[in-house]
């Protein structure tokens, strides 16, 4: 159950700015910056929170669903089963967000995977580190 709070938690709130933050970066709003407008961003990312865990929370359990069924497989451990979940965030993140608008490239797919990627490792890294319990070693 801790599993899917950490999901629950990390992922909308991480997810949510980062998708704000690489929306602002493809429309051209970082050209010239300064730090009042680094304050719009928080300011946005404050007033749109509620948004993001309205659409995020269901891919963010959706993911721990995963990494919790990975979790009981034996042979998977902690480090591959973190990057199968950071790398499905990062397709699904990309076919949720990358493919919209006129501009398609390199630079969107990493920038829209990274949405789903980084809430996703982070997530699964520390559903590894607090809720888990920790199995006995098995001898062969």
């Amino acid at each position: 159950m801790k599993r899917y709070l950490i999901f629950g938690a990390i992922g909308p709130l991480i997810g949510g700015f980062l998708l704000l933050f690489v929306t602002t970066w493809t429309s051209g709003y970082w050209k010239h910056t300064d730090l009042g407008e680094i304050k719009k961003l928080f300011v946005v990312f404050a007033m749109t929170l509620q948004y993001a865990y309205l659409f995020g929370i269901v891919p963010a359990l959706m993911l721990g669903a995963i990494d919790d069924i990975l979790y009981h497989i034996k042979r998977i451990g902690w480090v591959v089963r973190v990057l199968i979940v950071g790398a499905l965030g990062f397709v699904a993140a990309y076919m949720l967000y990358g493919s919209r608008g006129p501009d398609t490239g390199v630079v969107q797919i990493i920038l829209y995977g990274m949405v789903g990627w980084v809430p996703a490792t982070l997530a699964s890294l520390l559903s590894h580190r607090f809720a888990e319990e920790h199995r006995p070693a098995v001898s062969a």
